[in-house]
């Protein structure tokens, strides 16, 4: 029992240990990090840029596809807009037609207009006749 019992102090400090040397591992870093920033270095270096380069790059074409997305649904909205203003207007003007029409189709306005022109015809004065078998 007391060796198995050393054996399992000895894995705990070992893995002490290893955590031990990670967490100093990671503060060295951000140690650097910040001692960098504070003497004036800039932490965006060529270094930072090579190991970033993907992701740097492929940030910048997202964003570069948002914008132009965005441009396009612009301009395509503004398209739209635009149509249904004209749609409006011709609406506008397939009912002032109509109506004109309606007005030139009544039989005193086209009586006048007959006369204007000067043609040879008038209206009758009898109705038709129907005309049935016997």
């Amino acid at each position: 029992m007391n060796e198995e019992n050393r054996n399992i102090e000895a894995e705990e400090q070992s893995g002490e240990q290893t955590q031990k040397q990670r967490r100093k591992r990671r503060s060295g870093k951000a140690q650097k990090a910040v001692r960098g920033v504070v003497q004036g270095r800039s932490f965006l270096s060529w270094d930072f840029f090579k190991r970033n380069a993907v992701y740097i790059v492929a940030a910048t074409i997202m964003m570069l596809m948002y914008i132009s997305n965005k441009y396009v649904c612009q301009n395509y909205m503004r398209d739209v807009m635009n149509l249904k203003v004209e749609l409006e207007n011709a609406k506008t003007d397939c009912v002032n037609a109509s109506a004109k029409y309606n007005s030139m189709i009544r039989e005193s306005q086209m009586t006048a207009f007959v006369d204007t022109m000067h043609i040879d015809l008038s209206a009758p004065e009898q109705p038709p006749y129907q005309l049935s078998e016997k």
